[in-house]
């Protein structure tokens, strides 16, 4: 059988009819919410001039990368329950495994960047416009998208050496490097153990990352003399931090786990806290409780009124 002619089966809501409807409204209003939410952001921040400071242009890129995050997944899943058309082409898998891990993967990139901006910002606030300059922050979310492009195109060229020739349904929400390894016959040592290093180096080395910068935040912030702006500045960050653990926990969970049989159900529930939980609370940790961003949002709404 050629690998290029044949259809997966996405099977995960088919077997529940009485839930399907839950199920569709339930992520209908997530993708509706997340796709409004970053759209408004995106447009609002690339539009007005007076958010060009290096902050929003980072919240601009993880706006967008958000809605692709959600557009690679969540349309077909809402197709699949709402017409009970399971199908999806071996062309199509691929090309849903590859986008969603360059999405995922630049979002895990940005998250770390703005980590490193916030840190910059606090802790070293006389030095912020030399090192956060309108160059290095182009080359850095530059590199973010590249090395995420990158790191997919490795996992898909792997996902494409996969023989299937087994059950070939997926009961999960998109095709998925575990899931599609899982399918899969023959020896997949190498793959499995390639999946944990690259979910290690491309994951939990980031999150690292973000928990020193934060960590070093948390220190700054214990020295502020203002305890109104010190009790602002801690809220803020520990949103971020929580939204963060959701973010990083799930992937960790989802990836690090080794695959099994009884697992799926685990995988279900990790895989929709940071496929559409995450990408909706974004927007509002991030972006929609700065003041400058509402106030430019009030701006727009008045002005077209």
């Amino acid at each position: 059988m050629e690998n290029q002619t044949f259809y997966f089966y996405i099977v995960t809501f088919s077997r529940n009819v009485e839930e399907q409807f839950l199920f569709f409204v339930m992520f209908f209003l997530f993708y509706i919410v997340s796709i409004i939410w970053n759209l408004t952001i995106f447009i609002v921040i690339f539009l007005d001039e007076h958010l060009q400071a290096p902050m929003y242009f980072f919240l601009c890129n993880l706006s967008f990368v958000d809605i692709l995050y959600t557009s690679v997944t969540l349309p077909k899943l809402l197709d699949v329950i709402l017409t009970g058309d399971i199908r999806i082409s071996y062309i199509a898998c691929l090309s849903q495994l590859y986008f969603f891990i360059s999405s995922a993967c630049t979002e895990i990139f940005l998250l770390t960047t703005m980590s490193y901006d916030r840190y910059v910002a606090i802790c070293h606030p006389l030095h912020y416009v030399l090192l956060m300059g309108r160059r290095k922050c182009f080359l850095l979310v530059a590199s973010c998208w590249i090395i995420a492009c990158s790191a997919s195109i490795f996992v898909t060229i792997l996902a494409s050496t996969l023989d299937f020739c087994k059950s070939r349904n997926i009961n999960h929400m998109f095709c998925d490097m575990k899931i599609l390894t899982m399918l899969s016959c023959g020896n997949k040592k190498k793959i499995e153990i390639m999946t944990y290093v690259e979910t290690f180096v491309l994951g939990l080395c980031p999150f690292s990352l973000i928990l020193i910068s934060y960590s070093k935040i948390m220190l700054s912030i214990l020295k502020m003399h203002s305890s109104g702006q010190r009790s602002k500045t801690f809220s803020t960050c520990t949103s971020h931090l929580i939204v963060l653990l959701i973010f990083y926990g799930a992937i960790s969970f989802m990836y690090m786990r080794p695959a099994s049989e009884n697992s799926e159900e685990l995988d279900l529930i990790f895989s929709v806290f940071y496929l559409a939980v995450t990408p909706t609370l974004n927007p509002l940790i991030y972006s929609l409780r700065n003041k400058d961003i509402k106030n430019a949002i009030w701006k727009k709404i008045n002005i077209n009124m």
